[in-house]
């Protein structure tokens, strides 16, 4: 099979270069108005962009083959993640390959604003000699405070020490250990703002970060704070900020990004305090060439192998995860299917039990499998991607618990339990030298390989089923692969499990279920 690519915004030729050497056929088209998007996207498999195409509903409702869609850079908003998770689209981004080059752009607006760089330039050009116009501050022995401490944070709290900087941060998800290992103070919020005499801001923009820099906390901050966004705009209250500069509270703000863009006009512009740039934080060549080449690997990696890295509406597998998990995954790609093709009634809750080994693993990819391979029975569009957002229009309510210690004999197990209108449907299964079996089913245990055409018996536990069983398919010739039987309890009864060399027909399906002590009969093909 062969894949296609469509990269619709500029970006280096080495993502091109990287697809076309990895056998994915590529067409290069920026430019394109939403219309023309759409009229193209629906031949294609992955979508590589950066930061000119907006991938709305839209688009991902006329994109019927998109699989994913490849941010060159960090940002998302240009892409409509909801929709995306809704129609199975995986979507990733590029989170280090700029990180570098937006960490010096921080440093860069940091020194500028503190030594009033862009306006002395101006005035020096115009033939002025203003020297004492523009005295500006040491950064040295300065306190730094990091609103957001994560990739980028880190390198710019690295820099801002070469510099000589005390750096505190506030970040929720900010451990002791990694605040000790970068050698940051951990504070919170409100202490950050009393405390910093530089403020940089590197969080992603969402509700809870909307306006982080308030009216409200801005009167907290430091008298004489300068303040750094080279992050994404919406984090500060432009208009508390501009108050907050006519007033003298706020020295000065060094900004990349704006709430509203491209920003030809905005409410800071044309303060000599505030120093502005358009969005130049990942503006390098090496950065681009970075980012282009990130994108095409990832995105080729999860088109030929499943890889999936840097993913924002998945959990992602790393290479090395994903050897590690692939016998896991194969098992849960079992797991679902059979218990999705076993139930015909309507579901309203499912537990997914990691007992053992399996535990130490990043089991967020086996439930999504899971659940994808449940609802395929009834969604023939499921995928990993989108399997959670149908089951929670669905309203079923999905859980996950983990045990290291087995409740059983195996040293690593998988439970799924299903429960549905009418009762409850439970299905376990582990790995015997990394295949898959199915170890459990109800109350009924036993031990089984499923093969492409399975053919599943719930019985009453009698003698002379397997021989009427036997005769029916021999005369239908049917042959019968591998035979597995479990025995329950005298309510469940006994279930067979039977691995066949073709289909059958209805015809047959209704005969078994006619056989005197057959319960139920199904088809199972995997």
């Amino acid at each position: 099979m062969t894949f296609k690519v469509l990269i619709s915004d500029k970006m280096s030729p080495k993502a091109a270069e990287i697809f076309e050497a990895a056998g994915i056929e590529t067409l290069v088209k920026p430019g394109m108005t939403e219309d023309e998007l759409c009229a193209v996207i629906k031949d294609y498999d992955g979508l590589a962009i950066r930061s000119a195409t907006t991938v709305t509903p839209k688009v991902f409702k006329a994109a019927k083959k998109l699989k994913v869609v490849g941010r060159a850079g960090i940002g998302t908003d240009n892409i409509d993640k909801n929709a995306a998770t809704a129609n199975g689209v995986v979507v990733m981004n590029t989170p280090f390959g700029n990180s570098i080059t937006t960490a010096e752009h921080a440093i860069a607006m940091m020194m500028a604003v503190a030594r009033k760089i862009p306006a002395a330039n101006e005035s020096t050009h115009a033939g002025k000699w203003e020297k004492s116009k523009f005295m500006g501050v040491e950064v040295a022995s300065k306190t730094l405070g990091l609103i957001g401490c994560g990739n980028i944070g880190s390198i710019v709290a690295d820099r801002a020490q070469g510099l000589k900087m005390k750096v505190i941060g506030y970040d929720p998800f900010l451990s002791a250990e990694r605040a000790a290992e970068l050698n940051i103070e951990k504070v919170e919020l409100d202490q950050l703002l009393s405390r910093a005499d530089f403020i940089s801001l590197h969080t992603p923009l969402n509700d809870a970060t909307r306006n982080i820099l308030s009216k409200e906390a801005l009167a907290k901050t430091k008298a004489g704070v300068r303040i750094v966004n080279c992050a994404r705009g919406g984090l500060i209250d432009e208009t508390a900020l501009k108050e907050a500069i006519e007033s003298g509270h706020v020295a000065g703000a060094a900004l990349d990004v704006f709430e509203k863009e491209p920003a030809t006009d905005n409410v800071l512009f044309g303060l000599e305090q505030v120093v502005c740039t358009p969005h130049l934080g990942a503006s390098t060549s090496e950065a681009q060439e970075n980012v282009a080449i990130q994108v095409a690997e990832q995105m080729a990696d999860y088109l030929l192998n499943g890889t999936v890295t840097n993913a924002l509406n998945i959990p992602s597998v790393s290479a090395e995860d994903a050897a590690k998990l692939k016998p896991y995954l194969d098992l849960a790609e079992q797991l679902g299917s059979f218990s999705g093709q076993i139930i015909d009634d309507g579901i309203t809750s499912i537990n997914i039990d990691f007992e053992g080994n399996v535990c130490k693993l990043n089991t967020k990819p086996i439930s999504s499998i899971i659940l994808k391979g449940i609802l395929s029975n009834a969604v023939t569009s499921a995928n990993m991607v989108n399997a959670p957002v149908i089951a929670k229009e669905r309203g079923i309510e999905m859980k996950e618990t983990k045990s290291e210690a087995t409740k059983s004999s195996f040293q690593t197990l998988i439970r799924v339990t299903i429960k549905t209108d009418k009762g409850e449907v439970v299905v376990a299964g582990t790995l015997f030298n990394d295949k898959p079996r199915i170890v459990e089913v109800g109350s009924v245990r036993l031990e089984a390989s499923l093969g492409t055409n399975m053919l599943y018996i719930n019985n009453e536990d009698k003698p002379g089923l397997i021989g009427e069983l036997g005769k029916l398919l021999g005369d239908n010739k049917v042959n019968i692969a591998n035979f597995h039987l479990g025995r329950g309890d005298k309510k469940t009864g006994a279930l067979a499990l039977l691995e066949i060399d073709n289909t059958i027909d209805d015809t047959l399906l209704v005969n078994i279920g006619k056989l005197p002590s057959v319960i139920c009969a199904k088809r199972l093909a995997f």
